[in-house]
């Protein structure tokens, strides 16, 4: 059997259905999903009962306009959340609650349009993509917050609209990309300093040609193995996902995908890379030794973010939807590769982050 009918195969088995009996756990799973067309986040329960929208928290302060709630993460510790509120007065914003109470902590301000976000993994470093959408492109910022005061300790230049940061497992080291720019960046958290760079347009220094339509990457995030030794980014503009070498910053390996690849994620066991697929409402999961890969579809289009459950069974995703439609949060069972769940929150959802893991007689809110 060719390679081609092979994943075609598998792609055919990826939309076979589940029965109940498969999809339900028997513990409880909880994420928090920033909507950002409704100035609204919900907290999702997946658990023997299905995947419901147990609240919604009010985020924002202008009583006019949409202040954007875009990007979403929990603190290593579980007791924080923090989600970015993009439009800004006239700069951005990002909030500080706690978890299970959603109670406003604190409030820091950051640069123009901030987007994603990650920690280091001691929880003390709040580092904060400024993608600012405004006037001409030029480059933009990172600001590091200090979580236990939560104050902007530095902002710094990288590149034109940065995007999908993420801090290695050994805290050393913050990546972002740049869409604009076609750039990853390593920024080195003792120094607070851009260390590395990686151009990632085709004939670069980074990346030799291949057959494809587009020479620019237009990477939108980066993923990293548990080991903290690969990088994964997906290339929106090429179709394609980059497997990069931490240590040297190089390309090992491309990975085809579908249209419009845009957030990845690495199975906390480095088994499964899930890969968003914004242009064709699926996901693809990618088995990251052999290198094969299932395509699903989600249950609305425009497919954006995605968390994985600590083990390494569930991958939930956000589909944003289109027009006056509420979007929907997915949940993956990555054993059996099929949809097991799906749950209608607000409007426009994108931003999630995975908070706890509970047994099945824990499902109530503390």
């Amino acid at each position: 059997m060719n390679a081609k009918l092979l994943l075609t195969v598998v792609i055919a088995l990826a939309y076979a259905p589940v029965s109940a009996a498969q999809r339900l756990p028997e513990a409880h799973y909880w994420v928090y999903v920033a909507n950002e067309s409704s100035d609204l986040v919900s907290l999702v329960r997946f658990g023997p009962d299905g995947l419901v929208e147990e609240q919604t928290v009010p985020v924002g302060i202008m009583p006019t306009d949409l202040d954007g709630a875009h990007g979403m993460t929990v603190s290593p510790s579980g007791q924080h959340w923090y989600i970015s509120l993009a439009h800004g007065t006239p700069f951005g914003k990002v909030w500080k609650f706690t978890t299970g109470s959603n109670q406003l902590v604190d409030t820091a301000s950051v640069g123009l349009f901030p987007a994603t976000m990650a920690t280091t993994p001691d929880g003390s470093l709040l580092f904060a993509v400024n993608f600012n959408l405004h006037g001409d492109p030029v480059p933009s910022t990172v600001s590091v917050l200090f979580t236990p005061t939560f104050q902007e300790i530095k902002r710094i230049e990288t590149c034109v609209k940065p995007h999908g940061g993420i801090v290695n497992p050994a805290g050393t080291s913050y990546y972002s990309v740049c869409v604009g720019s076609d750039r990853l960046v390593e920024i080195s958290t003792s120094d607070l300093e851009v260390s590395r760079q990686l151009d990632l347009t085709l004939g670069g220094p980074g990346v030799t040609s291949i057959a494809t339509t587009s020479a620019r990457c237009q990477p939108t995030w980066v993923a990293v193995t548990p080991d903290g030794a690969t990088l994964f980014v997906p290339c929106n503009g090429r179709r394609e996902m980059l497997e990069i070498a931490a240590a040297t910053l190089t390309v090992r390996r491309r990975h085809p995908t579908g249209t419009g690849p845009y957030n990845a994620a690495v199975s906390p066991d480095g088994r499964t890379l899930v890969v968003t697929l914004k242009g064709e409402q699926a996901v693809t999961l990618l088995d990251i030794a052999s290198g094969t890969q299932v395509k699903v579809p989600t249950s609305e289009p425009i497919t954006h973010g995605v968390t994985i459950s600590p083990d390494s069974r569930y991958a939930f995703v956000t589909n944003e939807a289109i027009g006056a439609v509420r979007g929907t949060v997915d949940v993956f069972d990555l054993e059996t590769n099929a949809l097991a769940g799906s749950v209608r929150v607000q409007h426009q959802p994108g931003g999630i982050a995975f908070w706890r893991q509970t047994d099945a007689g824990e499902k109530e809110i503390p």
